[in-house]
C-alpha cells in the first residue's frame, strides 16, 4: 500500500531514511545527520539554524505574520546496538543502529516540509530536528535555546510495528509513561561464606528489596493506572565464598499518571529503608527524575484525529490498543506548548515480532509516505485553528 503523495517526493523520503539508517549516530553525536538534513533544507530553500540544543536544528517555513507557528518535531539519534537486519543499507557504524525509527521520523518531517512548500500556509511552520531523545535530554536542551519561541502548537509521532502502514493512533490522554531511575546502595558487613552469623549479607538484603518493591504496583497503586517497577541491575560480591558487604541496585519506574508517579518514587525509598533497617544494613537510596508522561490534551488530540481523517480517511484513525509504558522526552515540549503525540503504523510483514530497540527492528517504508502526509495535514489544520484564535 503506497501513500497518496507524489512518487518523486516519496522516493526522496525513502532515500533519506536509508542514508540515515546506513550512517547512524548516537545522542549528541549527530553531526553527519545534521549535515544531511541541512543539505535537504538547502535544496528546499528553507532557512534554518544549527547548534540549537548542541546538535539540534530549527527550520522555519514562513506564514502570515502575527500568527503563532505550528511545530513538527523529529528526533535524530540512534542506539548503541549492533544491527542484525540483513538490509542492503544496514548500519556501517559498528555497534550503532537506528533501532527505534528515528531515521524514519526525520525523513517524514522533511517530506512534510516539501509538501508544505506547495501550500498556502495559514500559520508559519517550524521544523524541530532534535538530538538525544534516547538520553531523554535533547528536548530540554532545545527548549533552553529558544526552539519553541513563537510556537503555538506542536506535533510529534513515532513509527510503531503494532499498527499497519496507513493507520495512525491519535488519542487523548496518556500515550507514554514517565521514566524515572532509582539507585539503591546496600551497605552491610562482609565476611567468610562459612560464617554468615558474623555478617550482614548485602546480597540477601538487596534480594529482599527487589521482592518487596514488586508489591508496590500490586498493592499500593490503583489498577486503573498502568505502572511498572523493574530492577535492571544488581551488582554485588567478589568471590563464591565471600559474603558481600555491599550491593548496588538500579532500576526504572514507569507511570502514566502524575500522582501515581510520586507515589511510586516515595514507596521505593520507604521500602528500601525499611528492609535495610529490618536486617541491620545501611541504605542509600535515591530517585533521579527522567521524562514526565506524555499526556495528549483532548482539544489538540481532536485536531490530530481530524488531520488523520482528512489525510488518510476514517479507517486510518485507530485507538491505542494497550498502555504504552515507553518514555518520550516530547513531554518536555508539551509542558511548554499544547501538543499531540501519535503512533504511526509501520508494521513490516515477517518482522512483527521484532520490537523497537531490537537488533532486527525494521519498518515498512510505505509508512514514511503516510507519515509525511499526516504531518503536512496536521500542520495546516493546526495552523488554521491558531489563525482562528487570532481573528
Amino acid at each position: 500500500m503506497s501513500a497518496p503523495i507524489e512518487q518523486a517526493v516519496y522516493d526522496r523520503i525513502v532515500a533519506i531514511r536509508r542514508d540515515l539508517h546506513e550512517y547512524p549516530e548516537l545522542s549528541w553525536q549527530e553531526q553527519r545527520t545534521v549535515e544531511k538534513i541541512c543539505q535537504e533544507l538547502d535544496r528546499l530553500g528553507i532557512s534554518y539554524r544549527t547548534g540549537v540544543g548542541k546538535t539540534g536544528i530549527v527550520a522555519d517555513i514562513p506564514g502570515p505574520e502575527g500568527v503563532p507557528a505550528v511545530a513538527l518535531r523529529a528526533d535524530m539519534d540512534a542506539l548503541p546496538i549492533t544491527e542484525e537486519t540483513g538490509l542492503s543499507f544496514a548500519s556501517k557504524h559498528h555497534g550503532v543502529m537506528h533501532a527505534c525509527g528515528h531515521d524514519g521520523h526525520t525523513s517524514m518531517v522533511l517530506g512534510a516540509a516539501e509538501l508544505l512548500l506547495k501550500e498556502e500556509l495559514p500559520a508559519p511552520v517550524r521544523l524541530l530536528f532534535q538530538p538525544a531523545e534516547e538520553k531523554g535530554s535533547g528536548a530540554k536542551a532545545m527548549i533552553k535555546d529558544g526552539a519553541l519561541e513563537g510556537v503555538g502548537m506542536i506535533f510529534g509521532g513515532h513509527l510503531d510495528r503494532h499498527y499497519e502502514p496507513g493507520q495512525i493512533v491519535a488519542v487523548p490522554g496518556a500515550v507514554n509513561a514517565s521514566t524515572d531511575k532509582f539507585t539503591i546502595r546496600v551497605r552491610g558487613t562482609g565476611g567468610h561464606g562459612a560464617r554468615p552469623q558474623e555478617c550482614v549479607d548485602a546480597v540477601v538484603v538487596g534480594s529482599l528489596i527487589v521482592i518487596a518493591i514488586q508489591t508496590i504496583v500490586s498493592r499500593e497503586i490503583d489498577p486503573a493506572h498502568p505502572s511498572v517497577i523493574s530492577v535492571g541491575r544488581f551488582e554485588a560480591g567478589t568471590a563464591h565464598n565471600v559474603i558481600a558487604g555491599e550491593a548496588t541496585l538500579e532500576g526504572t519506574i514507569r507511570s502514566q499518571h502524575p500522582k501515581t508517579r510520586e507515589t511510586l518514587k516515595k514507596s521505593i525509598l520507604r521500602i528500601a529503608e525499611a528492609v535495610g533497617h529490618l536486617h541491620g544494613a545501611m541504605i542509600e537510596a535515591r530517585v533521579s527524575e527522567g521524562t514526565p508522561p506524555v499526556i495528549n490534551p483532548p482539544d489538540i488530540a481532536q485536531i490530530a484525529q481530524e488531520a488523520v481523517v482528512m489525510s488518510l480517511g476514517e479507517d486510518a484513525c485507530r485507538p491505542l490498543r494497550t498502555a504504552n509504558m515507553g518514555g518520550e522526552d516530547f513531554s518536555f515540549f508539551m509542558d511548554e506548548v499544547p501538543g499531540c503525540y501519535v503512533r504511526i503504523g509501520a508494521q513490516k510483514a515477517g518482522k512483527e515480532s521484532f520490537p523497537a530497540h531490537s537488533s532486527k527492528f525494521d519498518i515498512d517504508e510505505s509508512a514514511l509516505g503516510f507519515g509525511a502526509l499526516y504531518f503536512k495535514t496536521v500542520a495546516l489544520h493546526g495552523g488554521r485553528k491558531l489563525r482562528e484564535k487570532q481573528s
